[in-house]
């Protein structure tokens, strides 16, 4: 199994079954350990840095687990199981492969973060969307080109998605009940491509568009704008 049958590991995964923390970072790990003995123990999973291709079916049996950390790896899909992980509170995947996510993942109730910065991904995890939990939820650096209609139940309370290539965003993100902080620099919006509800109708109130297919005096002029910045400006006061 690679590199996980080594004393070091073995150590480690010793010292999980009484801190519920199993901490395997840069350890050149092409497989998962087996952790079937640790199925009910294990609150905290740390794999990044390594050079996983896949994650085993067997990781939607952690039944405890709250933090899955599988940063700098080279996975490419997730288990269909994921739902199973019904104690999640957060996800990273930074720098992967990714391209899509499983359905199942819409049963997680208890994610509060979801990292998904520099993958692969073309389209919006709308099975996200409906998470009562979620907070924060980071989708920068993937190839996503829309943001679609029925994004409208996303809890989450920052969204970014810079460095995407998105040329559209449905008036339906200004319906988001929570949605204070939205990011979508270095994408490829015209102005027609944001919304004017976004504006005039969101609980938006910072809105991050820098780098795309306009010059910000224009947006400035765009209807809606005005009503943006009273928002902008009474968090600011707020904040000294």
């Amino acid at each position: 199994m690679g590199q996980t049958s080594s004393s070091g590991v073995k150590a480690h995964m010793e010292v999980a079954q009484k801190t519920g923390a199993l901490v395997l970072s840069n350890r050149k790990l092409t497989e998962m350990p087996d952790l079937s003995v640790m199925t009910k123990v294990l609150r905290t999973l740390d794999l990044s840095i390594n050079k996983l291709s896949a994650l085993p079916p067997s990781v939607c049996d952690l039944s405890n687990l709250k933090h899955l950390n599988i940063n700098n790896n080279r996975i490419s899909s997730l288990p269909e199981g994921m739902g199973q992980l019904s104690k999640l509170e957060s996800l990273s995947l930074v720098t992967n492969l990714l391209t899509t996510f499983p359905p199942s993942m819409s049963n997680l109730k208890h994610l509060k973060s979801v990292i998904i910065s520099d993958n692969k991904m073309t389209e919006f995890p709308v099975m996200l969307c409906g998470l009562p939990q979620l907070d924060v939820l980071d989708l920068s650096g993937n190839q996503i080109t829309h943001v679609p209609d029925g994004v409208e139940e996303l809890q989450a309370v920052e969204l970014n998605l810079n460095m995407n290539q998105i040329s559209s965003v449905s008036p339906s993100v200004a319906s988001c009940p929570r949605l204070k902080t939205l990011r979508l620099e270095e994408n490829c919006l015209g102005l027609s491509g944001v919304p004017q509800e976004l504006l005039s109708d969101s609980q938006v109130s910072l809105l991050c568009v820098d780098g795309n297919l306009f010059k910000m005096k224009e947006f400035e002029e765009v209807e809606g704008y005005s009503k943006y910045m009273e928002r902008y400006t009474a968090v600011k006061k707020k904040m000294f």
